[in-house]
């Protein structure tokens, strides 16, 4: 019963999370559409750029937009793909930078979710003392 309870309840605050049902899940919503506009964003800028710095290199295999976004986005997701490294040094530092970039945002999201676990957390203690329950250790 209790791992029942523990997925209604996070069901419940997911779904509040996707409807803004409080200013801690909006704001929670907020961030995170912000962080995965900021990637897409990232992502096909940096395909672009990869596309450009590489397509003309020898023995490469960026060698069509398609084939850069594949690439840039399977390095933000995995810090590593099926393609080989770039050749060119601009293609280098690009895939540094978006590796740094990676890091960045996933430091961001347990960021975000920390807080927010923890304002949760403050609101739902507030709620329980207003309505006169037991504190529990």
């Amino acid at each position: 019963m209790y791992v029942f309870d523990v997925l209604h309840g996070a069901s419940g605050e997911v779904r509040n999370v996707l409807r803004a049902g409080t200013r801690t899940h909006r704001r929670l919503r907020d961030q995170l559409v912000a962080i995965g506009l900021a990637t897409v964003g990232v992502d096909l800028v940096c395909a672009v750029l990869a596309f450009l710095f590489e397509h003309h290199q020898k023995h490469t295999q960026i060698d069509s937009l398609g084939s850069a976004l594949f690439w840039t986005t399977t390095q933000m997701l995995t810090v590593s793909s099926s393609f080989q490294n770039p050749i060119s040094f601009p293609g280098r530092v690009l895939d540094i930078v978006m590796e740094i970039y990676a890091l960045t945002v996933i430091s961001a999201l347990a960021g975000a979710l920390g807080a927010f676990l923890i304002k949760r957390g403050e609101e739902l203690d507030g709620a329980l003392r207003a309505k006169g329950a037991p504190e529990q250790a």
